[in-house]
């Protein structure tokens, strides 16, 4: 039977692979239900499509900090919105205590990683680690086929595999937190919502009567309520925050901080420095405990070493990236537009350098870049890693290989 809000996008999409989540085959497909209108809508979708769904809440963290704080993810009012709109829907719905889990990989990691001077995104770090591994792991021990999310981006199915596009609501599209999922997990994943816009979904809920129809949306990260980050680093590694110097690019001693935990790549506010025109956070030496500020000059980037690069695209494009450079589009931070950028894989698997010709302010270590195909409204995501050092300039074989595909035109 058709899926109301998905039968118009789903037969044009299939031409080129289209949403599986959309076909008449019954499945049996587990649900990761946040308590949001997002998730709830997928397994409303799903269910009316004749799969047989089962719904699964994840219990993170002790809700007890969020349950006040309005627009916090995961907060404590969610499970039990997310067990009603289950109860409506007729489905089975399971809550799962995984705050062990999520504390080790998410949380530690994310203190652990601020301390260390760099500035860590947990969602990407949770997606990857706790809902497509050990979520992903659940829902195959439940007989499940495929786990669906309520995620704002589009797989769509290739003769070679599957692939992941950005989600066609460019204001909701989530593939920059996405961009570690592995091929492997990806032929388990459906995402219903990446060929809607928001206002559609919304109307969904209302037509599907769901409870959580005018839910606002979560805005913050779930552990972190209020966005206070020194705060709950504070609680967890308890006396880390040790003070230093806050030094002058060229060597001048400008005052004094309380950690190196409270200040970020690009900060401008907050610093309290008298005189030398305006000065911007250029460099975190944790391990000094110093904070380095300088001109905004001193905060371009025209080179990223990456890290833990998770590669989506084919073994061709694999292949030019080794050679002499990919021309890509790379993505630095979730609310920026994807920019010109030249791919240079390097070896051993897993690393990677990505050239700026333009430039680019204020990139932290510890941030993502993820890279597209090209600049399309639903542009093919290749990949990406983690920012593992940054480099001011490009040195003359890095010039070089920046210019070589626009040279090539890379061809063959």
């Amino acid at each position: 039977m058709p899926v109301k809000g998905m039968t118009a996008r789903g037969a044009t999409a299939s031409s080129g692979g289209g949403d599986p989540a959309a076909r008449p085959v019954p499945r049996r497909v587990v649900v990761a239900m946040s308590g949001g209108v997002d998730s709830s809508v997928v397994a409303a979708l799903l269910k009316r499509a004749g799969h047989d769904v089962v719904g699964i809440t994840l219990q993170l963290y002790d809700h007890g900090e969020a349950t006040a704080s309005k627009g916090s993810c995961c907060a404590g009012q969610d499970i039990h919105d997310a067990r009603r709109v289950a109860e409506a829907l007729g489905i089975p719905h399971y809550v799962l205590d995984y705050e062990h889990r999520f504390e080790r990989s998410v949380i530690s990691s994310f203190a652990d990683s601020y301390l260390a001077g760099e500035t860590p995104i947990p969602c990407v770090t949770c997606n990857q680690q706790i809902k497509f591994r050990e979520l992903l792991d659940t829902a195959t021990e439940l007989g499940a086929d495929v786990l669906a999310t309520g995620h704002y981006i589009q797989r769509r199915d290739r003769v070679d595999g599957p692939e992941l596009r950005r989600a066609l609501d460019a204001e909701r599209d989530q593939s920059y937190f996405l961009f570690a999922t592995t091929r492997e997990q990806l032929s388990r994943l459906w995402f219903p919502l990446g060929a809607l816009r928001k206002a559609e979904v919304r109307e969904l809920a209302r037509d599907f009567s769901l409870p959580v129809a005018e839910k606002p949306d979560s805005q913050d990260i779930c552990f972190v309520p209020a966005g206070r980050y020194a705060d709950v680093i504070e609680r967890l590694r308890p006396g880390a925050a040790e003070p230093g110097d806050i030094v002058h690019v060229d060597g001048r001693v400008l005052g004094r901080h309380d950690g190196v935990m409270r200040y970020t790549i690009g900060q401008r506010r907050g610093l309290k420095l008298a005189g030398d025109g305006p000065l911007y956070v250029v460099r975190l030496e944790a391990e000094r405990r110093r904070v380095v500020v300088g001109p905004r000059d001193c905060l371009r980037t025209e080179v990223l070493e990456l890290r833990d690069v998770n590669w989506l695209g084919s073994p061709v494009e694999a292949e030019t990236a080794r050679r002499r450079g990919l021309q890509v589009r790379a993505r630095i931070r979730s609310t920026h537009a994807p920019i010109d950028a030249v791919l240079v894989l390097d070896e051993p698997p897993g690393r990677a350098r990505v050239l700026l010709p333009g430039g680019e302010h204020g990139v932290a270590p510890g941030q993502a870049c993820v890279l597209y195909e090209d600049a399309g409204a639903e542009a093919r995501i290749l990949g990406g890693g983690w920012i593992a050092r940054t480099q001011a300039a490009m040195g003359e074989e890095v010039s070089r290989l920046a210019a070589a595909p626009v040279a090539a035109g890379l061809a063959g």
